[in-house]
């Protein structure tokens, strides 16, 4: 069978799904899973969503509570700046736990893939850097990669970069990182996107892009760049 493209909204989860269409319930039976444990941890403690810096969380909290605590604390942020990765990470995670080899779950530009075949990945930064896209290739474990962006979509951030990319074996951490160092980007300062790009290639941090005012910025292992045409409709902004 033949993988398929599916959208999928549950609540405020609006993502992209590529798979077989028979590993599709067991994805979105996990998102809704995951979902219901993190609203009832919110229900509980709301400072959980509120907080924009790191947060020590209950020691009964369900697994993804934990993990986005643990993730977005190694990078001084709240623990929902990792929520679409988390997501993310569970879908594929169950799809996997079924004998699923290929899934893409692409969660408003956090995207987790477990993969047996090369995969395409668009980076979109807005007008002035085009049609740049990563050659992701297969790995045997989960493999993140999670954009955030200072000037696009309407998830929160402090920054200003057009789009910060983060890959690594890990799409919570990922997105954790990725929304940290878009906060620290306010402006084209060649010297300190270098050093904050050294700074977070640690734990799993495999490699890191950085797009601001034309310029790209790169450090550690990221796939090939390449060049492609990405449909506009098939671009999520978070």
């Amino acid at each position: 069978m033949f993988e398929k493209r599916f959208k999928i909204k549950i609540k405020q989860t609006v993502a992209s799904i590529i798979t077989q269409e028979k590993y599709l319930k067991f994805i979105l039976d996990e998102v809704i899973k995951q979902r219901k444990l993190l609203e009832s941890y919110i229900q509980k403690d709301n400072t959980f969503v509120k907080t924009l810096s790191s947060y020590e969380v209950n020691k009964y909290a369900s697994e993804i509570v934990r993990k986005m605590a643990e993730s977005s604390a190694l990078f001084e942020v709240g623990p929902m700046a990792s929520v679409a990765g988390a997501i993310a990470f569970y879908g594929v995670k169950a799809a996997i736990k079924k004998g699923c080899k290929f899934v893409v779950f692409e969660n408003g530009g956090d995207i987790a893939m477990y993969i047996n075949k090369p995969v395409t990945i668009g980076i979109y930064s807005g007008e002035k850097v085009k049609g740049l896209a990563l050659n992701v290739l297969p790995e045997e474990n989960i493999i993140g990669v999670c954009t955030s962006s200072g000037r696009m979509g309407h998830s929160l951030s402090f920054g200003n970069a057009d789009s910060v990319t983060v890959i690594s074996s890990d799409p919570i951490l990922s997105d954790a990182a990725a929304t940290s160092i878009c906060n620290l980007i306010k402006n084209l300062n060649i010297a300190m996107i270098e050093n904050i790009i050294k700074s977070y290639l640690i734990h799993k941090i495999q490699g890191i892009i950085v797009i601001i005012d034309g310029y790209i910025f790169i450090g550690g292992k990221v796939p090939e760049l390449i060049y492609r045409k990405i449909p506009y409709e098939l671009i999520t902004i978070s």
